[in-house]
């Protein structure tokens, strides 16, 4: 893989970039502390302002490295944090990243999170030039499995008890795309 780190990326409604400490008001309110957005994740939602800071400031930390992903999602109207798109887990070996996303509720529906992966992975393929790109989502969680199908991911099965997520454990289903897929789309 070529990592590049977390360089600033754009999409049509969209800006991708590095979390700062001005993002934790947006953050916290938008996603990072609602259950409703966190229900199916591996982390509680933030209990407050100074958590959320406390995690960007390790981000901040992590962005030196070039193999470190985690873009805060700006909708490009308003100049509004209303999520995130990461690597969440990589093999060198076999050049593949895990991209996990989250969403403010307020932005479901509306196709942000399909546009966000969809430039990630064109990101990944073309720029990194990694040969897989993999996602996965909680059995209880089918909006996140049309997202990844939206954006060209392949079904590829389900991990029995795959995940402890907020709901307790659970089938984890996983989405992948290798890149001569890719380059079909």
């Amino acid at each position: 893989m070529n990592h590049k780190g977390t360089v600033n990326l754009e999409s049509e409604r969209l800006l991708f970039r590095r979390f700062e400490l001005e993002d934790s008001k947006h953050m916290y309110e938008n996603w990072a502390s609602l259950e409703t957005v966190t229900t199916y994740l591996t982390w509680k939602p933030h209990p407050s302002e100074l958590e959320t800071k406390e995690i960007i400031t390790l981000w901040q930390r992590e962005y030196r490295r070039k193999d470190f992903y985690q873009w805060a999602i700006i909708l490009k109207e308003n100049n509004e944090n209303i999520g995130v798109i990461s690597v969440v887990d990589s093999n060198e070996s076999i050049s593949s990243v895990t991209i996990g996303y989250c969403l403010s509720d307020l932005y479901w529906n509306h196709g942000y999170m399909t546009e966000a992966l969809e430039r990630v992975l064109e990101f990944f393929f073309e720029e990194v030039d990694v040969n897989r790109v993999e996602s996965k989502h909680s059995i209880h969680n089918p909006a996140s499995g049309r997202v990844m199908q939206k954006s060209g991911l392949i079904k590829e099965g389900v991990l029995k008890q795959g995940d402890m997520s907020n709901i307790g454990l659970s089938d984890l289903v996983v989405y992948g795309l290798v890149k001569e897929d890719y380059k079909k789309l």
